[in-house]
Order: structure tokens, then C-alpha cells, then sequence
């Protein structure tokens, strides 16, 4: 059984459906991405799976349970963690409280200061400084470290890579084969297509609230993924 799975979701935003149908399965230890243009129902998505959306039709089930109507903080409890797009920081805070926020959960794992430190060597030597001072780069770090410290078996990326310069995305998205290895399963809601292939072994590609296109991103070819992503017509 998948670690989470999702039958037929539909969301309304009042009388407007921002997903039609939808549905998608994430295995335990698995990394997959979900990618589509703005406005194609990514954000929308993830904000349905950790109950931040409750006008909601369909099926989502996390560890076999159905979670559909539970409320955030218990999905939460649960061991779903959410990184969310603009980090979304205690910008008052150093950078080891807000990290010591996401260990107040209380789950038991891998995931420790140490290993937090390990993982991004450049926020041991920035753990007394407020967030507010940090780069956009480092405040991901800390975003995404946050989170991990929550010990999370699902770790759910919105758009980590906005904003940021090319050499910082490829540093931080060298950190998810630790991830990987920790057990911890990852979606990755993205619109660089190439980063989204290169970290995943299973893609979707949502257009306008549905999903246009899935499979293992080895064996889809970027004219495929391009048709699916603009909606255009796939030629040979």
C-alpha cells in the first residue's frame, strides 16, 4: 500500500473547481516531483493533502488511514511535514530556534540539530542569527531543516528553489539523497522541469487541475513533458 494515495480529489475555491479528479500515489521512500505552470493546481494540491484546503471531494489516505477531512495539525502529528513556498520563518528567531521549533513536535528519528548541522555545515556557524539577516538561500536551509527536525515520514517541498541563484538550488537540492537515505519519503512541487526529472523517480505533470502526464521521468522525453506542461500537442 502507498505511503499516500489519492483517489478522485476535486477542491473548490466557492463555485470554482481547482482540481478535477485528481489522483496520485507517493510509495514508501520514494521522491516525486509535481510540476505544471502557475495556475496549474500545484500549490492547491498540497495544501488539500495537509488539510490547509477543507472544500474538498475525494479520497486521500496517509499510512492506510484516511485523512481526508482530518484537521492540519493532526495530519501534521501524524509525521507530514510541509515545506512551504517563501519559507515562511520566525524571522525574529536565530536560526537554531526556528530550528528547535520543528523538534517540539516531540517525534523521535533521525533527525536531530547535529544532523541538521550536518546536512547544512553553514547554518552551524549562522545558528545565532536572527532569520530575518539570513540570504534567501540560507533561509531555505533553515526552512527545510525545520521541517526534517519535525522527523517527518513524508516531507512535502513547495516551489523550494523560487528566487534563488542556480548554485544555491544545487546545493540544497544535493541535501535530498540524505533524505532519501534517512527513509523519508518527498514530493517536490516545482516548476524547473529539469530540477523536478533530476530528483525524482516518478513525476506528474499537472495542467490546469488535472494530471497531464505521469511516469518515471527516464523514460518520458522533454517534447512529452513540454506538451503536458503548456498543454500543446506532442510531436516526434
Amino acid at each position: 500500500m502507498p505511503l499516500l494515495q489519492i483517489e478522485d480529489l476535486e477542491v473548490f475555491y466557492g463555485d470554482f473547481r481547482a482540481l478535477h479528479g485528481l489522483g496520485l500515489a507517493v510509495e514508501e521512500g520514494q521522491t516525486v516531483s509535481i510540476i505544471g505552470a502557475n495556475g496549474a493546481g500545484k500549490s492547491t494540491l498540497l495544501k488539500a493533502i495537509t488539510g490547509l484546503e477543507r472544500q474538498k471531494k475525494g479520497v486521500i489516505r496517509y499510512a492506510g488511514a484516511d485523512i481526508t477531512t482530518m484537521r492540519a495539525d493532526l495530519i501534521a502529528r501524524a509525521g507530514m511535514t510541509m515545506v512551504p513556498e517563501g519559507r515562511r520563518l520566525f524571522a525574529t528567531l536565530s536560526v537554531e530556534d526556528n530550528l528547535r521549533m520543528g523538534g517540539a513536535m516531540g517525534r523521535k528519528g533521525p533527525w536531530t540539530l547535529p544532523a541538521i548541522y550536518a546536512l547544512f555545515p553553514a547554518l552551524q556557524e549562522l545558528r545565532d542569527v536572527n532569520a530575518a539577516r539570513l540570504s534567501g538561500g540560507q533561509q531555505q536551509m533553515v526552512s527545510i531543516g525545520r521541517a526534517l527536525m519535525t522527523n517527518p515520514r513524508l516531507l512535502l517541498c513547495d516551489e523550494i528553489s523560487l528566487g534563488l541563484a542556480p548554485k544555491i538550488i544545487q546545493d540544497i537540492y544535493r541535501c535530498f539523497e540524505a533524505v532519501k537515505q534517512s527513509g523519508v519519503s518527498v514530493v517536490l512541487i516545482e516548476q524547473n522541469v529539469t530540477l523536478a526529472c533530476a530528483a525524482a523517480s516518478y513525476v506528474y505533470c499537472l495542467l490546469e487541475g488535472r494530471v497531464s502526464l505521469a511516469g518515471d521521468p527516464r523514460s518520458l522525453s522533454m517534447n512529452e513533458i513540454s506538451a503536458a506542461y503548456f498543454g500543446t500537442e506532442a510531436h516526434p
